[in-house]
């Protein structure tokens, strides 16, 4: 069984089941109409991480968990709002700065907490963890985390994105697979500039057509 956390465009959902596997979505949101489990997968880490009763009590070792972990804290872009020199701040005065700092590291700090302690929880019960987030040398996770990531994707559109937007992957208690597809790669030519797109979740959504190339080359054993 795949569990797709924080995922709720049902992506790569969809693509496991297309493949014959069981697959599951998480979120506290249901934008798309593909969200299996409603639920706040925050809290559930927290109570996880403090041995209470929670969602992963139904998750072995035999189950994968892929986790499209919220990143707006984690990303290089952030450094500007810390620094008060993004053009939406370029008005507010020291003191709204400063009060904007201290909320932003709280959230921060939040963020850092509960990815930490999800890699914990999945130490400790041996669980399969595949953790996706955006890569930048200056990245949170990637300046301030004790485990590197496994596999960083420069370019997207190779395996059929839109995107160009690296992208990097933390295998915990697996490993990539490393298989070999027997297709040719073309470059996905409806190239989409990141910067230009309208924030929010269509500027962390994948293609299937990734999502299908990703599973059957790094998940799924001997494909």
């Amino acid at each position: 069984m795949f569990h797709c956390f924080f995922e709720q465009s049902g992506i790569f959902k969809n693509e496991f089941k297309k493949l014959g596997y069981k697959s599951i979505d998480y979120d506290i949101q249901n934008t798309f109409n593909e969200t299996d489990v409603i639920i706040d997968l925050f809290s559930e880490i927290l109570k996880a991480y403090e041995n209470e009763k929670s969602i992963f009590d139904n998750i072995t070792k035999n189950d994968t968990i892929i986790a499209f972990f919220p990143c707006i804290r984690f990303e290089n872009q952030i450094e500007l709002h810390f620094r008060g020199t993004c053009f939406s701040l370029k008005n507010w005065s020291e003191e709204q700065k400063l009060e904007y700092d201290l909320k932003l590291h709280k959230e921060l700090s939040k963020l850092y907490e509960i990815v930490t302690k999800l890699a914990i929880v999945c130490i400790r019960k041996n669980i399969p963890l595949i953790i996706e987030n955006p890569y930048s040398t200056t990245h949170y996770l990637v300046k301030y985390w004790a485990i590197p990531s496994t596999i960083i994707d420069m370019d997207r559109r190779i395996r059929g994105d839109v995107f160009k937007k690296p992208t990097q992957y933390w295998f915990i208690n697996c490993k990539p697979k490393q298989n070999m597809l027997l297709e040719a790669y073309t470059v996905n030519n409806n190239t989409k500039d990141i910067l230009h797109t309208t924030p929010g979740i269509d500027r962390s959504l994948i293609l299937s057509e990734y999502a299908n190339r990703f599973i059957r080359e790094f998940i799924l054993d001997n494909f």
